[in-house]
């Protein structure tokens, strides 16, 4: 697949995943987590974003960031995965240079009405699909949890339109089959999630047409008379 460096313009919301190699561990107890969420505090403040909504998952994680500049997605994404990396390896004393992620992250850009919603509702519900809580706010390590807790650090920044009053709810109750199969899409191939039209035209500008383009080989063309 095409890189999509390019795509990271600012005043556009991002959604942003990245796994562990061969999907192997990234937080092995309480502490791994905690230590990743002070470090988002900490990175933010060196390369700062508008940090919308997360959710830590022991093999990955999944941030709904909004940058203001183009190229600061990049460069938060960088420090944030770089020194995660040197404090995991320095902390479990591993020297042998394998791979703690899989690659570079993944993303796609957000429309920043409903479909914002729908995508931190997505995220923030994380830890209840993979069933490692019943209830999203209660998961320690979600912007859920720390948007219901005044002493959290990092608290989520102000959204582009008002939180719903019944947000815990609405993401505690289950995400409708036809959003969530287009959500894993924008999710495996970095298509923007939006509005027909906002997409069609976001990928037109940020250079992500080939997102939109169906997989696979093109099929043979029939031969016409000779």
């Amino acid at each position: 697949m095409p890189r999509t460096g390019r795509a990271a313009a600012g005043g556009v919301i991002y959604h942003v995943l990245n796994r562990g190699n061969g999907r192997s561990r990234l937080f092995h107890k309480e502490a791994d987590y905690d230590a990743f969420v002070r470090l988002l505090s900490q990175v933010r403040q060196a390369a700062p974003v508008r940090l919308l909504a997360w959710c830590l998952m022991p093999n990955h994680w999944h941030l709904v960031l909004w940058p203001t500049q183009d190229g600061q997605l990049s460069r938060f994404l960088l420090r944030l995965c770089t020194a995660h990396v040197r404090r995991h390896y320095a902390h479990y004393h591993t020297t042998s240079g394998g791979h703690l992620y899989q690659g570079r992250f993944k993303s796609f850009p957000v429309q920043s009405d409903e479909h914002l919603l729908i995508v931190c509702r997505y995220v923030e519900a994380n830890a209840v699909r993979a069933n490692l809580t019943e209830r999203a706010e209660r998961w320690r390590w979600g912007s859920l949890w720390a948007s219901l807790h005044a002493a959290a650090e990092p608290r989520p920044d102000d959204w582009p339109l008002p939180r719903p009053s019944d947000w815990t709810r609405t993401v505690n109750a289950a995400i409708a089959k036809d959003e969530l199969e287009l959500l894993r899409t924008s999710v495996r191939r970095g298509r923007p999630f939006g509005s027909d039209t906002w997409v069609r035209r976001t990928a037109e500008k940020l250079g992500l047409g080939f997102t939109l383009r169906d997989r696979g080989r093109p099929g043979k063309r029939a031969r016409g008379p000779r």
